[in-house]
């Protein structure tokens, strides 16, 4: 199931490829002829990090399964039974972060769940964050990361390189877009999956009021930041339109058709 993807990203993950092959022909010349070595070779390091990432991550945190986290287990394989992204392995990482991320160049790919989360946020808003970070599989957001990130590690000017970066980090926002709506496919409501979002901002909440109060906190914060421009240089949207851009799609009747039970 890919046809969640935000009408955004594609065009935008087009773009963002011609720039940075102008950019770097222009800016690059001299190399133009390593360009593709160059490139093989950054995304031959990054799978080696991603690798060694993986086995450094066996020795801190705790592999999902059904013997050690029966209803986390149960809870991540209705997810992947909801939006199908291939093979995927679960770990929780026992660290004070409010957060979860995904990786991989090849499968399976990896998703990490910090450990206050599963203190923190309920079923429900655990499988918006864990549909979330499944939507960058099933989208190939994460071996897609390693092939742009490869291509703007290529020597360029100081100008270029900052045409580079605001770029890619460009369709890394529409792509959070898109991985949003794959956690509302996976939690199923609206409003658990806002309380998500709310919450890797503000940290818990546990009553409607505390989730209007934050909604307020992160209207405020995202209207300081916003006027300051520092949304160009993040690879995350503001939350503020993150919860917006949910609200929009839900209302849609192509989430009603995928939201129908399978």
């Amino acid at each position: 199931m890919t046809s969640f993807r935000h009408p955004s990203e594609t065009p935008i993950y087009y773009l963002t490829l011609l720039m940075l092959g102008g950019v770097v022909a222009l800016g690059a010349l001299p190399t133009v002829c390593l360009m593709p070595l160059l490139v093989l070779g950054f995304i031959a390091l990054s799978y080696w990090m991603s690798q060694a990432h993986h086995k450094q991550l066996l020795s801190r945190a705790h592999r999902v399964t059904l013997q050690s986290t029966p209803k986390l287990a149960a809870l991540t394989q209705d997810c992947l039974n909801r939006l199908q992204p291939g093979p995927v392995e679960f770990y929780v990482m026992p660290q004070n972060i409010l957060n979860a991320y995904t990786f991989g160049f090849s499968k399976p790919n990896v998703v990490v769940l910090y450990s206050p989360m599963l203190k923190v946020m309920d079923a429900d808003e655990l499988r918006f964050v864990i549909g979330h970070e499944l939507g960058h599989v099933s989208l190939g957001h994460t071996w897609l990361n390693t092939l742009l990130g490869g291509m703007a590690g290529v020597p360029v000017s100081f100008g270029a390189a900052i045409v580079l970066t605001l770029a890619f980090r460009w369709w890394n926002r529409a792509c959070e877009y898109s991985a949003d709506r794959a956690g509302l496919l996976a939690c199923g409501s609206l409003t658990k999956s806002i309380s998500a979002l709310a919450q890797l901002a503000v940290g818990d909440i546990n009553t409607q009021d505390e989730l209007a109060h934050a909604i307020q906190v992160i209207e405020r914060q995202d209207g300081e930041a916003a006027s300051s421009l520092s949304e160009l240089l993040s690879t995350h949207p503001l939350i503020l339109k993150r919860i917006n851009e949910l609200r929009a799609w839900a209302a849609t009747p192509e989430y009603q058709r995928l939201n129908k039970p399978a």
